[in-house]
Protein backbone atom coordinates (compact mmCIF):
# COMPACT_ATOMS: atom_id res chain seq x y z
CA UNK A 1 0.00 0.00 0.00
CA UNK A 2 3.00 2.34 0.04
CA UNK A 3 2.11 3.61 -3.39
CA UNK A 4 -1.04 4.95 -1.78
CA UNK A 5 0.86 7.44 0.27
CA UNK A 6 1.62 10.34 -2.01
CA UNK A 7 2.28 13.72 -0.48
CA UNK A 8 -1.19 15.00 0.14
CA UNK A 9 -1.91 18.28 1.88
CA UNK A 10 -5.06 19.98 2.99
CA UNK A 11 -5.14 22.78 0.46
CA UNK A 12 -8.64 23.53 -0.77
CA UNK A 13 -8.55 24.43 -4.41
CA UNK A 14 -12.02 25.35 -5.59
CA UNK A 15 -14.11 22.62 -7.15
CA UNK A 16 -17.61 23.11 -8.45
CA UNK A 17 -19.74 20.01 -8.38
CA UNK A 18 -23.44 20.57 -8.75
CA UNK A 19 -25.60 17.72 -7.59
CA UNK A 20 -28.07 16.61 -10.21
CA UNK A 21 -31.84 17.10 -9.70
CA UNK A 22 -33.91 14.63 -7.74
CA UNK A 23 -33.10 11.13 -8.82
CA UNK A 24 -35.65 8.45 -9.53
CA UNK A 25 -36.28 5.79 -6.93
CA UNK A 26 -37.75 2.34 -6.89
CA UNK A 27 -39.82 0.50 -4.34
CA UNK A 28 -37.87 -2.08 -2.35
CA UNK A 29 -39.84 -5.27 -1.90
CA UNK A 30 -39.32 -8.96 -2.35
CA UNK A 31 -40.61 -10.66 -5.53
CA UNK A 32 -43.15 -12.55 -3.46
CA UNK A 33 -44.90 -9.43 -2.19
CA UNK A 34 -45.97 -6.53 -4.37
CA UNK A 35 -45.58 -3.36 -2.35
CA UNK A 36 -49.26 -2.45 -2.51
CA UNK A 37 -50.65 -5.95 -2.16
CA UNK A 38 -52.67 -7.04 0.86
CA UNK A 39 -51.45 -10.34 2.23
CA UNK A 40 -52.52 -12.49 5.15
CA UNK A 41 -50.22 -13.60 7.92
CA UNK A 42 -50.55 -17.16 6.66
CA UNK A 43 -49.43 -16.10 3.17
CA UNK A 44 -46.43 -14.27 4.62
CA UNK A 45 -45.34 -17.30 6.64
CA UNK A 46 -45.85 -19.69 3.74
CA UNK A 47 -43.81 -17.49 1.44
CA UNK A 48 -41.09 -17.12 4.07
CA UNK A 49 -40.88 -20.90 4.42
CA UNK A 50 -40.69 -21.23 0.64
CA UNK A 51 -37.86 -18.71 0.41
CA UNK A 52 -35.95 -20.45 3.20
CA UNK A 53 -36.32 -23.84 1.52
CA UNK A 54 -35.20 -22.48 -1.85
CA UNK A 55 -32.26 -20.48 -0.55
CA UNK A 56 -28.88 -22.01 0.06
CA UNK A 57 -27.96 -20.75 3.52
CA UNK A 58 -24.56 -19.10 3.71
CA UNK A 59 -21.98 -21.00 5.70
CA UNK A 60 -19.63 -19.23 8.07
CA UNK A 61 -15.97 -19.06 7.17
CA UNK A 62 -13.92 -20.73 9.87
CA UNK A 63 -10.16 -20.49 10.35
CA UNK A 64 -7.71 -22.59 12.34
CA UNK A 65 -6.13 -19.49 13.92
CA UNK A 66 -7.81 -16.60 15.75
CA UNK A 67 -8.36 -13.58 13.47
CA UNK A 68 -9.21 -10.05 14.66
CA UNK A 69 -10.34 -7.31 12.27
CA UNK A 70 -11.06 -3.66 13.20
CA UNK A 71 -13.57 -1.72 11.05
CA UNK A 72 -14.25 1.98 11.53
CA UNK A 73 -16.71 4.31 9.76
CA UNK A 74 -17.05 8.05 9.04
CA UNK A 75 -13.43 9.11 8.42
CA UNK A 76 -13.06 12.35 6.47
CA UNK A 77 -16.66 13.43 7.16
CA UNK A 78 -16.94 16.89 8.73
CA UNK A 79 -19.48 17.47 11.49
CA UNK A 80 -19.92 20.36 13.95
CA UNK A 81 -17.24 22.93 13.14
CA UNK A 82 -15.36 22.77 16.41
CA UNK A 83 -16.09 25.20 19.25
CA UNK A 84 -16.86 28.14 16.95
CA UNK A 85 -19.49 26.23 14.99
CA UNK A 86 -20.87 24.69 18.19
CA UNK A 87 -21.45 28.10 19.76
CA UNK A 88 -22.89 29.55 16.54
CA UNK A 89 -25.48 26.79 16.41
CA UNK A 90 -26.36 27.16 20.08
CA UNK A 91 -26.79 30.91 19.56
CA UNK A 92 -29.11 30.11 16.64
CA UNK A 93 -31.32 28.06 18.94
CA UNK A 94 -29.99 24.55 18.32
CA UNK A 95 -29.57 22.97 21.80
CA UNK A 96 -26.34 21.08 21.12
CA UNK A 97 -24.85 18.99 23.91
CA UNK A 98 -27.64 16.51 24.48
CA UNK A 99 -26.18 13.45 22.69
CA UNK A 100 -22.64 12.26 21.84
CA UNK A 101 -23.06 13.06 18.14
CA UNK A 102 -23.67 16.71 19.05
CA UNK A 103 -19.90 16.65 19.70
CA UNK A 104 -18.94 14.89 16.47
CA UNK A 105 -16.51 17.18 14.61
CA UNK A 106 -13.66 15.80 12.48
CA UNK A 107 -10.54 13.98 13.55
CA UNK A 108 -7.36 16.05 13.83
CA UNK A 109 -3.86 15.05 12.79
CA UNK A 110 -3.08 14.62 16.49
CA UNK A 111 -6.05 12.25 16.89
CA UNK A 112 -4.94 10.14 13.95
CA UNK A 113 -1.29 10.10 15.05
CA UNK A 114 -2.24 9.02 18.58
CA UNK A 115 -4.27 6.15 17.14
CA UNK A 116 -1.43 5.15 14.81
CA UNK A 117 1.11 5.14 17.61
CA UNK A 118 -1.10 3.04 19.87
CA UNK A 119 -1.70 0.45 17.14
CA UNK A 120 2.05 0.29 16.40
CA UNK A 121 2.73 -0.78 19.98
CA UNK A 122 0.76 -4.00 19.42
CA UNK A 123 1.78 -7.07 17.45
CA UNK A 124 0.26 -10.41 16.57
CA UNK A 125 1.95 -13.81 16.47
CA UNK A 126 3.92 -12.98 13.29
CA UNK A 127 4.88 -9.44 14.21
CA UNK A 128 2.15 -7.43 12.48
CA UNK A 129 0.35 -4.54 14.15
CA UNK A 130 -3.44 -4.24 14.03
CA UNK A 131 -4.55 -2.58 10.80
CA UNK A 132 -7.75 -0.57 11.17
CA UNK A 133 -10.08 -0.51 8.18
CA UNK A 134 -11.01 3.16 7.80
CA UNK A 135 -14.18 3.74 5.78
CA UNK A 136 -13.96 7.18 4.20
CA UNK A 137 -16.71 9.57 3.15
CA UNK A 138 -14.96 10.99 0.09
CA UNK A 139 -16.65 14.38 -0.25
CA UNK A 140 -18.14 17.09 1.93
CA UNK A 141 -20.59 19.89 1.32
CA UNK A 142 -18.93 22.86 -0.39
CA UNK A 143 -20.24 25.48 2.03
CA UNK A 144 -18.79 28.48 0.20
CA UNK A 145 -20.37 27.47 -3.10
CA UNK A 146 -23.67 26.65 -1.39
CA UNK A 147 -23.82 30.09 0.18
CA UNK A 148 -23.12 31.79 -3.15
CA UNK A 149 -25.82 29.88 -5.03
CA UNK A 150 -28.94 30.14 -2.93
CA UNK A 151 -28.35 27.01 -0.86
CA UNK A 152 -28.26 24.56 -3.71
CA UNK A 153 -26.24 21.44 -2.94
CA UNK A 154 -22.60 21.35 -4.07
CA UNK A 155 -19.96 18.83 -3.08
CA UNK A 156 -16.20 19.14 -2.66
CA UNK A 157 -14.11 15.97 -3.07
CA UNK A 158 -12.03 15.14 -0.01
CA UNK A 159 -8.87 15.01 -2.12
CA UNK A 160 -9.33 18.74 -2.85
CA UNK A 161 -9.20 19.71 0.79
CA UNK A 162 -11.66 20.57 3.52
CA UNK A 163 -14.61 22.89 2.84
CA UNK A 164 -15.03 26.52 3.81
CA UNK A 165 -13.09 27.61 6.90
CA UNK A 166 -12.49 24.09 8.18
CA UNK A 167 -8.83 23.62 9.15
CA UNK A 168 -6.98 20.43 9.99
CA UNK A 169 -3.24 20.98 9.46
CA UNK A 170 -1.44 17.77 8.60
CA UNK A 171 -4.56 15.60 8.64
CA UNK A 172 -4.20 14.10 5.19
CA UNK A 173 -0.52 13.41 5.76
CA UNK A 174 -1.43 11.58 8.97
CA UNK A 175 -3.85 9.33 7.06
CA UNK A 176 -1.18 8.44 4.53
CA UNK A 177 1.51 7.93 7.17
CA UNK A 178 -0.68 5.35 8.91
CA UNK A 179 -1.36 3.62 5.59
CA UNK A 180 2.37 3.53 4.81
CA UNK A 181 3.07 2.12 8.27
CA UNK A 182 0.52 -0.65 7.71
CA UNK A 183 -1.86 0.27 10.54
CA UNK A 184 -4.60 1.93 8.43
CA UNK A 185 -6.41 0.37 5.48
CA UNK A 186 -8.63 2.80 3.51
CA UNK A 187 -12.02 1.60 2.31
CA UNK A 188 -15.10 3.28 0.84
CA UNK A 189 -18.03 4.57 2.88
CA UNK A 190 -19.72 6.81 0.31
CA UNK A 191 -19.79 10.10 -1.55
CA UNK A 192 -21.95 11.52 1.24
CA UNK A 193 -23.46 9.90 4.32
CA UNK A 194 -26.91 11.41 3.75
CA UNK A 195 -29.38 10.97 0.89
CA UNK A 196 -28.86 13.83 -1.57
CA UNK A 197 -32.33 13.58 -3.06
CA UNK A 198 -33.97 13.69 0.38
CA UNK A 199 -32.02 16.84 1.25
CA UNK A 200 -32.80 18.50 -2.09
CA UNK A 201 -36.50 17.72 -1.64
CA UNK A 202 -36.57 19.32 1.82
CA UNK A 203 -34.76 22.41 0.55
CA UNK A 204 -37.36 22.72 -2.20
CA UNK A 205 -40.23 22.71 0.28
CA UNK A 206 -38.82 25.85 1.95
CA UNK A 207 -40.31 24.84 5.32
CA UNK A 208 -38.92 24.07 8.78
CA UNK A 209 -36.54 21.34 7.66
CA UNK A 210 -35.07 23.60 4.99
CA UNK A 211 -34.61 26.37 7.55
CA UNK A 212 -32.81 23.96 9.88
CA UNK A 213 -30.45 22.86 7.10
CA UNK A 214 -29.64 26.48 6.25
CA UNK A 215 -28.92 27.22 9.91
CA UNK A 216 -26.47 24.33 10.06
CA UNK A 217 -24.84 25.17 6.74
CA UNK A 218 -24.30 28.82 7.70
CA UNK A 219 -22.19 27.44 10.55
CA UNK A 220 -20.43 25.09 8.09
CA UNK A 221 -21.91 22.04 9.77
CA UNK A 222 -23.66 19.61 7.38
CA UNK A 223 -26.07 18.02 9.87
CA UNK A 224 -26.43 16.13 13.13
CA UNK A 225 -28.24 12.96 12.10
CA UNK A 226 -30.23 12.23 15.25
CA UNK A 227 -31.76 15.72 15.04
CA UNK A 228 -32.83 15.30 11.40
CA UNK A 229 -33.23 11.61 10.48
CA UNK A 230 -35.23 12.68 7.41
CA UNK A 231 -31.91 13.25 5.62
CA UNK A 232 -31.63 9.46 5.34
CA UNK A 233 -28.56 7.61 4.11
CA UNK A 234 -26.82 7.84 0.76
CA UNK A 235 -28.76 5.05 -0.98
CA UNK A 236 -31.89 5.15 1.21
CA UNK A 237 -34.67 7.78 1.18
CA UNK A 238 -36.59 7.53 4.49
CA UNK A 239 -39.62 9.62 3.49
CA UNK A 240 -40.21 7.49 0.42
CA UNK A 241 -39.22 4.36 2.37
CA UNK A 242 -37.24 3.09 -0.58
CA UNK A 243 -33.79 2.72 -2.05
CA UNK A 244 -32.64 4.88 -4.91
CA UNK A 245 -33.05 3.20 -8.28
CA UNK A 246 -30.22 1.17 -9.80
CA UNK A 247 -28.96 3.83 -12.21
CA UNK A 248 -28.81 6.49 -9.48
CA UNK A 249 -26.90 4.20 -7.14
CA UNK A 250 -24.53 3.21 -9.93
CA UNK A 251 -23.81 6.87 -10.71
CA UNK A 252 -23.16 7.72 -7.05
CA UNK A 253 -20.89 4.72 -6.53
CA UNK A 254 -18.87 5.37 -9.67
CA UNK A 255 -18.36 8.95 -8.54
CA UNK A 256 -17.34 7.89 -5.03
CA UNK A 257 -14.83 5.38 -6.44
CA UNK A 258 -13.30 8.17 -8.58
CA UNK A 259 -13.04 10.46 -5.55
CA UNK A 260 -11.50 7.63 -3.51
CA UNK A 261 -8.91 6.91 -6.19
CA UNK A 262 -8.03 10.59 -6.40
CA UNK A 263 -7.50 10.67 -2.64
CA UNK A 264 -5.61 7.41 -2.17
CA UNK A 265 -4.17 6.48 -5.56
CA UNK A 266 -5.93 3.11 -5.67
CA UNK A 267 -9.48 1.88 -6.18
CA UNK A 268 -11.26 0.51 -3.11
CA UNK A 269 -11.49 -3.24 -2.55
CA UNK A 270 -13.94 -2.93 0.35
CA UNK A 271 -17.05 -0.81 1.00
CA UNK A 272 -19.59 -0.16 3.73
CA UNK A 273 -22.86 1.58 2.85
CA UNK A 274 -23.78 4.58 5.02
CA UNK A 275 -26.17 3.41 7.70
CA UNK A 276 -25.54 -0.14 6.39
CA UNK A 277 -28.43 0.55 3.97
CA UNK A 278 -27.68 -1.42 0.81
CA UNK A 279 -29.67 -3.63 -1.57
CA UNK A 280 -28.94 -5.74 -4.63
CA UNK A 281 -28.53 -2.63 -6.79
CA UNK A 282 -25.87 -1.34 -4.38
CA UNK A 283 -24.04 -4.67 -4.48
CA UNK A 284 -24.15 -4.82 -8.28
CA UNK A 285 -22.77 -1.29 -8.57
CA UNK A 286 -20.00 -2.06 -6.08
CA UNK A 287 -19.10 -5.23 -7.97
CA UNK A 288 -18.96 -3.43 -11.32
CA UNK A 289 -16.55 -0.92 -9.75
CA UNK A 290 -14.20 -3.67 -8.58
CA UNK A 291 -15.28 -3.84 -4.94
CA UNK A 292 -15.00 -7.41 -3.65
CA UNK A 293 -15.67 -7.01 0.07
CA UNK A 294 -19.09 -5.90 1.34
CA UNK A 295 -19.14 -4.76 4.97
CA UNK A 296 -22.26 -5.10 7.12
CA UNK A 297 -23.25 -3.99 10.60
CA UNK A 298 -23.89 -6.14 13.63
CA UNK A 299 -27.22 -7.39 14.84
CA UNK A 300 -28.12 -9.82 12.05
CA UNK A 301 -27.96 -13.58 11.83
CA UNK A 302 -25.66 -13.96 8.84
CA UNK A 303 -22.01 -14.95 9.33
CA UNK A 304 -18.99 -13.70 7.42
CA UNK A 305 -19.01 -15.75 4.21
CA UNK A 306 -18.22 -15.90 0.51
CA UNK A 307 -21.34 -15.57 -1.63
CA UNK A 308 -22.07 -17.37 -4.89
CA UNK A 309 -20.30 -14.59 -6.84
CA UNK A 310 -17.09 -14.94 -4.86
CA UNK A 311 -17.71 -11.71 -2.93
CA UNK A 312 -16.68 -11.65 0.71
CA UNK A 313 -19.48 -10.46 2.97
CA UNK A 314 -18.19 -9.40 6.36
CA UNK A 315 -20.56 -8.99 9.31
CA UNK A 316 -19.43 -7.14 12.41
CA UNK A 317 -19.94 -9.07 15.62
CA UNK A 318 -18.34 -6.94 18.36
CA UNK A 319 -19.51 -3.37 19.03
CA UNK A 320 -16.64 -1.43 20.63
CA UNK A 321 -18.15 2.06 20.91
CA UNK A 322 -17.26 3.77 24.21
CA UNK A 323 -17.96 7.28 22.88
CA UNK A 324 -21.61 6.58 22.14
CA UNK A 325 -22.25 3.88 24.76
CA UNK A 326 -21.18 6.02 27.72
CA UNK A 327 -21.53 4.30 31.09
CA UNK A 328 -23.15 1.30 29.40
CA UNK A 329 -19.88 0.38 27.71
CA UNK A 330 -18.23 -2.75 29.07
CA UNK A 331 -14.73 -3.80 28.10
CA UNK A 332 -15.31 -7.23 29.61
CA UNK A 333 -18.44 -7.74 27.53
CA UNK A 334 -16.48 -6.89 24.36
CA UNK A 335 -13.79 -9.37 25.38
CA UNK A 336 -16.37 -12.06 26.06
CA UNK A 337 -17.97 -11.52 22.65
CA UNK A 338 -14.57 -11.68 20.99
CA UNK A 339 -13.56 -14.87 22.81
CA UNK A 340 -16.85 -16.43 21.80
CA UNK A 341 -16.05 -15.90 18.13
CA UNK A 342 -12.38 -16.81 18.27
CA UNK A 343 -12.94 -20.00 20.23
CA UNK A 344 -15.15 -21.25 17.40
CA UNK A 345 -12.68 -20.34 14.69
CA UNK A 346 -14.73 -17.36 13.51
CA UNK A 347 -13.11 -13.97 12.79
CA UNK A 348 -13.86 -11.31 15.40
CA UNK A 349 -14.97 -8.22 13.47
CA UNK A 350 -14.84 -5.19 15.76
CA UNK A 351 -16.87 -2.05 15.00
CA UNK A 352 -15.38 1.20 16.34
CA UNK A 353 -16.52 4.47 14.71
CA UNK A 354 -14.30 7.49 14.07
CA UNK A 355 -16.07 9.57 16.75
CA UNK A 356 -14.25 7.48 19.37
CA UNK A 357 -11.01 9.20 18.38
CA UNK A 358 -12.25 12.81 18.20
CA UNK A 359 -11.02 15.32 20.78
CA UNK A 360 -11.61 18.90 19.56
CA UNK A 361 -15.05 19.39 21.15
CA UNK A 362 -15.11 16.56 23.67
CA UNK A 363 -12.20 14.28 24.43
CA UNK A 364 -13.49 10.92 23.28
CA UNK A 365 -9.99 9.94 22.16
CA UNK A 366 -8.20 9.51 25.48
CA UNK A 367 -10.58 7.00 27.09
CA UNK A 368 -11.19 5.15 23.81
CA UNK A 369 -7.47 4.65 23.17
CA UNK A 370 -6.93 3.37 26.71
CA UNK A 371 -9.78 0.88 26.34
CA UNK A 372 -8.70 -0.28 22.88
CA UNK A 373 -5.10 -0.59 24.08
CA UNK A 374 -6.23 -2.83 26.95
CA UNK A 375 -8.54 -4.84 24.69
CA UNK A 376 -5.73 -5.66 22.26
CA UNK A 377 -3.25 -6.45 25.06
CA UNK A 378 -5.63 -8.99 26.61
CA UNK A 379 -6.21 -10.71 23.28
CA UNK A 380 -2.48 -10.89 22.55
CA UNK A 381 -1.88 -12.47 25.97
CA UNK A 382 -4.71 -14.99 25.68
CA UNK A 383 -4.18 -16.04 22.04
CA UNK A 384 -0.48 -16.64 21.28
CA UNK A 385 -1.32 -17.56 17.65
CA UNK A 386 -3.44 -14.43 17.08
CA UNK A 387 -3.47 -12.77 13.64
CA UNK A 388 -4.52 -9.18 12.97
CA UNK A 389 -6.06 -8.80 9.52
CA UNK A 390 -7.77 -6.16 7.40
CA UNK A 391 -10.45 -6.64 4.73
CA UNK A 392 -7.94 -7.31 1.97
CA UNK A 393 -6.15 -9.93 4.07
CA UNK A 394 -9.41 -11.67 4.91
CA UNK A 395 -10.48 -11.68 1.27
CA UNK A 396 -7.23 -13.33 0.23
CA UNK A 397 -7.50 -15.81 3.10
CA UNK A 398 -11.04 -16.71 2.12
CA UNK A 399 -10.28 -17.13 -1.56
CA UNK A 400 -6.73 -18.53 -1.38
CA UNK A 401 -6.63 -20.08 2.11
CA UNK A 402 -3.47 -18.14 2.93
CA UNK A 403 -2.71 -14.98 4.85
CA UNK A 404 -0.07 -12.81 3.28
CA UNK A 405 1.16 -10.51 5.99
CA UNK A 406 2.52 -7.04 5.96
CA UNK A 407 5.48 -8.35 8.02
CA UNK A 408 5.42 -12.04 7.17
CA UNK A 409 2.91 -14.68 6.17
CA UNK A 410 0.71 -17.25 7.85
CA UNK A 411 -0.82 -20.22 6.08
CA UNK A 412 -4.29 -21.10 7.29
CA UNK A 413 -6.80 -23.87 7.00
CA UNK A 414 -10.10 -22.33 5.92
CA UNK A 415 -13.34 -24.25 6.31
CA UNK A 416 -17.09 -23.54 6.37
CA UNK A 417 -19.52 -24.18 9.20
CA UNK A 418 -23.21 -23.64 9.77
CA UNK A 419 -24.13 -20.24 11.17
CA UNK A 420 -25.05 -20.13 14.84
CA UNK A 421 -27.58 -17.33 15.61
CA UNK A 422 -26.49 -17.33 19.27
CA UNK A 423 -23.17 -15.83 18.22
CA UNK A 424 -24.64 -12.59 16.90
CA UNK A 425 -24.87 -9.36 18.83
CA UNK A 426 -27.73 -6.91 18.79
CA UNK A 427 -28.08 -3.20 18.28
CA UNK A 428 -26.46 -2.56 14.93
CA UNK A 429 -25.19 1.01 14.69
CA UNK A 430 -25.40 3.57 11.96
Amino acid sequence: MKNVCANWGTSSRPVERKVSPLVKKQKFCTPEFKCNAKVTLSAVLNSLKLRIRNRKSPRALSFDRPLVLLQSDDWGRVGVRDREGFEELRSAGVPLGEQPYDFYTLETAEDVCALREMLQRHHDSIGRSPCMVMNFVVSNLDFAKIGDHGFQVYLQPLAHGLPGSWKRPGLFDSYHKGIADGVFYPALHGTTHFCLSAVERELGKKKDNAALLRTFWKSETPYVYWRMPWIGYEYWDPEQNEFLDASSQDRLIRESVEFFQEMFGVRPLSACAPGYRANQDTWRAWSSSGIRVFQNGSGGFLPTHLDSQGTLRIYRNVDFEPATSGSAFSLERCLQQTRQKLDRGLPAVVSIHAINFHSSLRDFRTPALKLLDRFLAVLEAEYPDLLYVHDGDLYRMATQATGEGRAGSAHLATTEQDADPSLTVGGGRT
